[in-house]
Parts: structure tokens; sequence; C-alpha cells
């Protein structure tokens, strides 16, 4: 969280340290130009989309180094013009320039304002990582051709920037040198030395030939390498998930078996319940007109409804009939006050 309000409070002054304020047509000193403390990011009086020009007068930019330049609105068609082959645009955006030769001086980390060597396919860096342009490198605010060899003298430049993370700012130094490519240039003997393989012990990622050289003071593997796991590691995430699934489904199923049963078992109580209550009926009547047929013969009128089913008890008319032996049949039974219906009793 520290760190997310750190980078925050950073990208809201982002556009302050990026450019001034001042717009077109305004009064500008060429002499505040310079490159930000620790960021080394160009600064001027005048705004993103102008530049203060020699007669301190803000104008519009001449000439853009980059796709999407900052300050513009999104899908501009103001934006000013790339610089063709054999040119370049300084951080100042006035115009397009052509490259300039060996020993030349030139802006911070610029490589591109360098002109090649003669041999420049050979010493051109492919890896994307930014050792030189076209074999030529900006070292010292100066142009040159990165193709010292080993055990030769070389130029070395080290740029401190200043880094921002939760514990607080430190310093990150990016060494650079002339040296061809697979080799570095040693900060303290200035010569030229092979680069450091895969394990081997290092102090810094120019060291290393993967530029990676990690905590554990050796070389690591480049770090934009893609990760590669082994088949039994697809295998055993393959069975972890099926085996997680088949899990969820059956405890799923235990847990349904589980309430059935419980279900089940209620409507088990309840039918033998019924059956039950029915029983202690058919038990009553029965008593009843044994009650009514041992009277004198004078007495023995018998309600129609006990004369109608004077036969043999009939079964309940229960679909599920259970053993009510372990229920207590003498327990009373309030009498009801409703009026039986005789068509099922």
């Amino acid at each position: 969280m520290k760190s997310f309000f750190l980078t925050f409070l950073l990208s809201s002054f982002y556009s302050l340290a990026h450019a001034g304020s001042l717009a077109m047509g305004q009064p500008c000193n060429p002499g505040n130009n310079r490159l930000q403390t620790g960021t080394f990011q160009f600064w001027s009086d005048c705004n993103s989309v102008t530049f203060c020009s020699d007669q301190g007068i803000c104008e519009n930019k001449g000439c853009r180094s980059d796709d999407f330049p900052f300050g513009y609105p999104k899908n501009s068609g103001d934006l000013p013009p790339k610089c063709p082959k054999g040119q370049f645009c300084p951080d100042e955006g006035s115009e397009c320039q052509d490259i300039l030769p060996v020993g030349s001086p030139c802006q911070l980390n610029r490589d591109d304002q360098c002109e090649g060597p003669p041999n420049y396919v050979e010493l051109t860096d492919t890896s994307g990582r930014g050792l030189n342009n076209n074999g030529s490198v900006c070292l010292n605010n100066v142009c040159m051709w990165a193709n010292a060899t080993a055990g030769m003298s070389c130029t070395v430049e080290n740029t401190p920037y200043i880094v921002y993370g939760s514990q607080g700012e430190f310093i990150d130094i990016v060494s650079r040198g002339n040296c061809k490519l697979g080799q570095y240039c040693d900060s303290v003997t200035r010569v030229c030395i092979q680069n450091i393989q895969l394990n081997g012990a290092c102090s810094a990622d120019k060291e290393c030939d993967s530029m990676n050289c990690m905590s554990s003071g050796k070389c690591g593997v480049a770090a934009a390498t893609p990760t590669h796991f082994r088949v039994w590691v697809y295998i055993l995430v393959g069975v972890g998930i099926i085996g997680g699934m088949s899990g969820v489904l059956f405890g799923l199923y235990l847990t349904h078996r589980k309430q059935r049963e419980i279900e089940r078992a209620k409507r088990a109580r309840y039918w033998q319940e019924q059956n039950a209550f029915h029983q202690n009926l058919l038990k009553m009547r029965e008593a009843a007109r044994a009650s009514v047929l041992s009277l004198p013969q004078q007495n023995r009128e018998l309600p129609e409804d006990l004369l109608q089913y004077s036969d043999e008890p009939k079964a309940p008319g229960l679909q599920n009939f259970y053993d009510t032996s372990d229920l207590d049949f003498n327990s009373k039974i309030p009498p009801s006050k409703s009026k039986m219906n005789p068509g099922r009793f």
C-alpha cells in the first residue's frame, strides 16, 4: 500500500517534471534547459508541445522521436513529423538534424544521434537491450563506435538513477561501455572483458551474458526468458484438478444422501404416527360395539354407523405399513370435536 501511494504521488507530478508550463509565443530562457536529477529527463520552460528556441520564445515542436509523444491529445492530427533515416530529433524537439560523426557531442543515451561504423551490421545489438544503435554509442556525451575488443582499453559511463520502492529510494547505476557484443568494460581497469556465462560469479548485470546478475552473486538466466515446465508438472496439475473435482462431487453426493436419509426418517415417523392413530380409532370403535352388544335385548339398539361396520375391521388405507410395536398405544387421545366421516371409519 505504501509503494502504491508513493507511485501515485510521483505520477501526479509527472507532467510537472516532464516540461514547464509556458505555451507557444511566451518568452522562455534556453539556459533553463536541463536533465532532471535522478530521472535524467529533459526539461525546459515550455510545455510538452513546444520548445524554447534560441530567440527565447516557445515555439511548436518541429519533430518527434516517439510514435506517441507526451502532451498531445488522443488521435491528434497535429503531431510533428518523425525524422527520416540519416537524421535524428534532439531532446528539445526543435527540428531534424543530420546524424553526427565519431567524436561529436551527443545527448545522454542518444545512441541514435551517432553515425554507425562501416561494419555496423556486425556490431549492431539485436538483443533489444539497448547496448548500441547501429554499432555506435553515446558515452559521456561523445559519439563513439562499440568496437573495442577483449584486452583493449575502453570507455565506461556510469549513470546513477534514483529508484523508488516500498522501503524508500535508492540508487541504481547503469554502466555502459564501447566494447563489442559479448564483452563488457570493467569500471576499474577500463579494459574489455569477456562476458560471464550462466552461474558464474558476478557483481553487476553488465558482466553477465544474460544481463542478469542475481542477488546470490551469480549470473542467472535472462529476465525475459520464458519459464518452461516439465511434463510431470502438467500431469500433476491435471491429476490435481481431476481429483479436486471428484472430491467436490463426492462430497456433494454424501451431503445430499444424508439429507435424503433425514427426510426419509421424517416420513417414516409420520406414517407410523398415522398408522398408530388409525389403529387406536379402530380399537375404540370395537370396544364401543362390544359394549353395546353386551347390553340386555331391550337396550340393544345399535347405532346405524356401528351396525354398518360390524364386520371384521379393514386394514388401514396406507400405502406403507410400519411396525408400531414400539409405540405407546396406552396414551390417552383427546376426543375429536369434529363429526366423524362414516364413509371412512
